[in-house]
């Protein structure tokens, strides 16, 4: 096995990047890999293949146009006919099926014994739209303690952004690879294949993943804001080039559709050389998040802790959202200060990464779990939370070291046939909002 990271030398454990949201990047790991004159000339350097990969249609606007030119050992073309994995799809990839207007909420996945790896460690929970419509989410969990050795996955449904809560990552893709941590995410873009591993052997590694359907994410407007404020493109970051040269029997796992197919492939799918283009994975710190938050009185929109946004037809109304509820200082005057009692047109699947999420205090939302709060099903803080709020002293406060985040979807989320399991979902929920006494006069 043979890595190559950057220009120069670098052991795998070593990870270097490129950063800045949406920039057109040119990489190479090998020195003088990357055409510079012509994308596809009649020979490419060091006996490589071109091959464009292409994330929007070739007459998208220039603006919005992604693609990425791959440089590689052996043309993607170069693998066995897929052939249905049906047992492996019905074991992950539930379909959602059911519309529940109760508020609902899980208990994080249950530990196992058993070795899997990333793929067979997915279980979905709920999710709208699907690849056919372009548009909508999955909203996935995964469990898994055992690298992909020789599996490579590639998702030609949907983006997967990737949420861990707990054990780092190895992200290895074709345009190079990435560690990411608890309190980071990482994005994938359809079509890129890739491998999600343990950054160290033996440890048990669970999360979320946002499979969107949709337009690609991108950095929400800032609008009155201005120029600077919530993520900041220079601090999301992508692989420089890497790549793996090996020769022997590995399995291509694909999903087309919902179903997943696999492919006999003779060499690793990983052997891009040198890339340019902004179709690419990124990864990036939520802790770098600038939050915005009132300085006079009342809680703002949770809009305003939006990281990134799948834009939809309708202006100002997101396919999906991306949103955290990060560590911030809470200064409002006259202000019940954790987020308010809500009916909301939006579909809301929230998720915790670590600590305690400030409008659910009296147990049950705990990391690893979520909680969906479809279109005009109202919620809110439970009763401790609201107690608490409601007589505190408003001195200055600092919510810390809590890490909450949400899919925020403009249409209904579907829940699976899995998330309606009695040991998985949470049947009492309800109960935090019964005690509420009545104070009026």
């Amino acid at each position: 096995m043979i890595f190559y990271l950057g220009p120069d030398y670098l052991s795998h454990m070593e990870t270097k990047y490129l950063s800045g949201f949406g920039n057109h990047f040119s990489t190479e790991a090998r020195p003088n890999s990357l055409p510079q004159d012509q994308n596809s000339p009649q020979k490419a350097p060091a006996g490589l293949y071109p091959e464009q990969l292409s994330g929007t249609a070739f007459t998208a606007p220039r603006h919005s146009n992604m693609f990425s030119w791959l440089y590689r050992i052996r043309p993607s073309v170069m693998h066995k006919p897929f052939a249905p994995l049906k047992d492996l799809t019905a074991k992950t990839f539930f379909k959602p099926q059911h519309i529940n207007p109760n508020q609902m909420r899980w208990n994080p996945l249950a530990d196992t014994s058993a070795k899997q790896d990333f793929v067979e460690g997915i279980r979905t929970v709920c999710g709208t739209g699907s690849v056919h419509e372009q548009r909508g989410l999955n909203a996935h969990l995964y469990s898994f303690n055992k690298s992909m050795d020789t599996r490579y996955f590639m998702n030609a449904d949907g983006d997967f952004l990737l949420v861990p809560q707990k054990g780092a990552l190895h992200v290895k893709t074709e345009m190079g690879f990435m560690e990411v941590e608890p309190g980071e995410i990482a994005l994938v873009p359809r079509g890129v294949k890739f491998q999600v591993n343990p950054l160290k052997d033996g440890t048990t590694c669970t999360g979320y993943i946002g499979e969107n359907f949709g337009a690609a994410f991108r950095l929400p407007d800032l609008g009155p804001i201005g120029a600077n404020g919530l993520a900041h493109r220079r601090h999301f970051l992508t692989p420089v080039a890497a790549f793996e040269d090996k020769e022997g029997k590995f399995e291509l796992v694909g999903k087309f559709a919902g179903e997943l197919w696999g492919a006999e492939i003779g060499h690793s799918p990983l052997d891009v050389v040198a890339w340019h283009g902004n179709f690419v994975p990124f990864k990036y710190d939520l802790r770098k998040f600038n939050t915005i938050n009132t300085v006079s009185y009342d809680h703002p929109d949770p809009s305003i802790f939006t990281v990134l946004t799948s834009p939809s037809e309708v202006p100002g109304t997101a396919n999906v959202d991306f949103a955290i509820f990060p560590p911030r200082w809470m200064v409002g005057e006259h202000t019940f200060r954790p987020p308010y009692f809500h009916r909301n047109c939006m579909s809301e699947y929230m998720g915790l990464i670590y600590g305690e999420y400030d409008a659910k205090t009296a147990g049950g939302f705990v990391p690893g779990g979520g909680s969906l709060h479809n279109f005009y099903s109202a919620h809110g803080p439970d009763v401790d939370a609201f107690e608490k709020a409601s007589n505190v002293d408003l001195k200055p406060h600092k919510i810390e070291a809590t890490m909450a985040f949400m899919f925020e979807s403009r249409s209904p989320y579907m829940v699976t046939d899995f998330a309606m399991g009695k040991d998985f979902l949470q049947g009492d929920y309800q109960n935090c909002w019964q005690g509420f006494k009545k104070y009026f006069k």
